[in-house]
């Protein structure tokens, strides 16, 4: 009986050249099943392969060993497909941790709130309390937990013009540890034992190569500002873009190995030989050099220094570069019908139906057929402020805690910043159901309450306060200034609404500490809580606001505001502010202080207003800051040295860019 080989073999001897040079890399695998070396296939960049055997004449070439840094020769194809699907089982297993911890969290939330949203102050006494240590020991230790003693959002800066970013929080610096390391470890576990180092190097050039390309498709998804995991998760896109970042740092480094390794194999094959003309002329080489070049230049204009000193400068480069990487990428698999295609296929459209996305939102958010497009309106204020209104041609809900991007085409041309909704037209939820519901008892009262209706669906407008810095911020507020009565009237768009995920109803006492403009993050959630408690929807019956500026003329940004929330049905019983000026121009007069409004000359001390607050707490507490990141670390050191006294949780509103 003849051999498996011997029938291979005169199968193959009658099929013609031009067929033969068409057999793809796959068949090399199959073929070695039956007995045929590998070694006399020759794999060429554009993927294709070709049989060579001495016994066959005038139908093949003769035997020829191919270089090992073409093509897939050398690549381990079964080991990289296994170790991509433990790349994507550990992502998915990260995320059903997250995702069946915030699904307990929010069950309990939500038990809670049903519970006590109709009960008196002394019937949470149970949510007051901590009934888990393993998990109380789990928010000081790992969840709030800085990376070191207390350093986390205030910036590391050496002098007032050099920022080097920010310290990653304690859980944070553990997953982009892990998910480094393991990427470290999958380019490692290679065939050390192979006599042949172009093997070694071609099977590095494979893996790396797959990994880099496999890991732009979280680098898409995280990048994103409509991440579905972000309201899944309920995870920031402050945190998304931490991991964004160092995983693109991964991404360049596994490239920059990818390159290397294919260049050892070629200097290794052709020895003096070797030349850069190598790339003339090949099209497959070229777009993966210009995928590697413009990663490369991501990663340099990237660091911290420059990202912040040029933030404007830095995202029209990095764009344009992210746009060039994954079209250089693409056209490289694609030439050869590489094993990542799909991969970067991948990516690409996560990346092109994002950019489609947020269009789509933005025309419906600014563009209506009878509401016409968005105005808006600047009024240039004490204290270097500007306060911002876009009146939109639609009506849009806007959830407490919600930001925005802002687009001012003729201040500052395609450039997108992110600002906390400070106030909007449209009322808390509690208050609108309420209106849509009552049975009026006299024509009177209808006609009263038809009014409240009919705004329930105006169009809405989006007030911001957007303080003078550099850039956008401060050319706005030099134009409005320049205007007769400080006021300014120009086109302008909005992104959004984001976030508004993380909701307050549940707990019975809410502390919010604000420092300068981040006041307006707390705004629109005081008054969703106090008219949800006059409501009954709402478990809150304590809330302490703590506003740190450094002249009092701050309090003019949101005076308006302010004031309606002043005088809102309830508000004395629930509500207390405090506001800390550091650096008042005018004298305070603390006998216009009261017991539930207070202005105090000073800083304030985290940890001292806690201690006040503790003692006097209704059910659960949840402390919530929004502002510089000095004001945010003292907050969280705060908060656990004293998370075993008292059932506490933290929100950190932030933008760390």
């Amino acid at each position: 009986m003849e051999s498996p080989s011997k029938v291979v073999l005169d199968t193959i001897s009658q099929i013609p050249p031009n067929i033969v040079s068409l057999i793809h890399h796959e068949s090399v695998r199959d073929l070695t099943k039956v007995g045929l070396p590998t070694s006399n296939f020759t794999l060429e960049a554009t993927g294709n392969a070709t049989y060579q055997n001495s016994s066959i004449s005038n139908t093949v070439n003769p035997p020829v060993t191919p270089p090992f840094y073409t093509g897939l020769h050398g690549v381990n194809l079964i080991l990289d497909n296994q170790l991509v699907t433990v790349l994507w089982v550990s992502i998915c297993v990260a995320a059903s941790v997250v995702l069946i911890m915030r699904l307990v969290q929010r069950f309990v939330a939500y038990i809670r709130k049903i519970f006590c949203m109709a009960t008196k102050p002394a019937q949470q006494r149970y949510y007051a309390i901590n009934h888990s240590m393993i998990w109380t020991w789990l928010k000081k230790q790992v969840i709030y937990a800085p990376l070191l003693r207390k350093r986390h959002n205030r910036e590391l800066q050496l002098s007032s013009a050099t920022n080097y970013g920010t310290l990653p929080g304690r859980i944070h610096f553990l997953l982009l540890v892990l998910y480094a390391l393991s990427n470290m470890v999958y380019c490692l576990l290679l065939d050390w034992k192979t006599p042949e180092k172009g093997a070694l190097f071609a099977e590095l050039r494979g893996r790396s190569g797959i990994l880099a390309t496999v890991n732009l498709i979280p680098l898409a998804v995280f990048a994103s500002r409509n991440n579905l995991a972000i309201p899944i998760l309920r995870v920031s896109f402050d945190t998304f873009n931490l991991f964004h970042r160092w995983i693109g740092r991964i991404v360049v480094a596994e490239a920059i190995v990818h390159v290397l390794a294919w260049m050892a194999a070629y200097i290794q094959a052709k020895g003096k030989d070797a030349t850069p003309a190598v790339f003339n002329n090949n099209p497959f080489l070229q777009y993966g050099l210009a995928g590697l070049i413009a990663m490369l230049i991501m990663a340099f204009h990237s660091l911290s220094p420059l990202r912040h000193a040029f933030y404007e400068t830095f995202l029209h480069i990095h764009q344009a570069c992210a746009f060039l990487a994954l079209l250089g990428i693409y056209v490289h698999l694609e030439m050869a019908s590489l094993p990542a295609f799909p991969a970067i296929r991948a990516a690409v459209i996560l990346f092109i139906v994002e950019r489609l996305g947020r269009l789509g939102r933005l025309i419906y958010l600014n563009f209506s057929w009878k509401g016409g497009i968005t105005t808006v309106f600047v009024e240039a204020l004490s204290g270097d402020a500007s306060r911002v209104t876009f009146q939109l041609p639609r009506h849009v809900k806007i959830r407490p805690g919600s930001h925005v991007y802002v687009y001012l085409p003729t201040v500052s041309l395609w450039m997108s910043h992110p600002f906390s909704v400070a106030w909007t037209n449209i009322e808390s939820e509690p208050c609108t159901t309420r209106m849509a519901w009552e049975v009026p008892k006299t024509p009177n009262s209808l006609e009263r309450q038809a009014v409240p209706s009919r705004l329930s669906q105006a169009p809405t407008s989006v007030s911001l306060v957007m303080v003078a810095r550099t850039g956008m911020t401060r050319q706005l507020y030099q134009a409005a200034r320049q205007q007769v009565g400080g006021k300014l009237h120009l086109r302008g768009f909005l992104e959004g609404p984001y976030a508004g995920h993380d909701s307050l109803t549940s707990y019975g006492t809410v502390v919010m500490f604000a420092g300068g403009g981040g006041i307006t993050h707390h705004l629109v959630q005081i008054r969703h809580l106090l008219a949800g408690a006059q409501m009954q929807t709402v478990a809150t019956r304590k809330i302490v606001l703590i506003w740190s500026i450094r002249d009092t003329v701050a309090m003019e940004w949101v005076k308006p505001w302010m004031t309606e929330i002043l005088h809102m049905e309830g508000r004395r019983e629930i509500l207390k502010i405090v506001v800390y000026a550091s650096r008042p121009s005018q004298p305070i007069n603390v006998s216009k202080s009261k017991p539930t409004m207070q202005i105090v000359e000073g800083r304030v001390d985290p940890g001292s207003v806690l201690d006040e607050v503790i003692p006097t707490r209704i059910g659960a507490m949840m402390v919530s800051v929004c502002g510089p990141g000095a004001l945010a670390d003292e907050v969280r050191a705060a908060v656990r040295s004293r998370i075993h006294l008292a059932n506490v949780d933290m929100n950190e509103e932030s933008f760390t860019w």
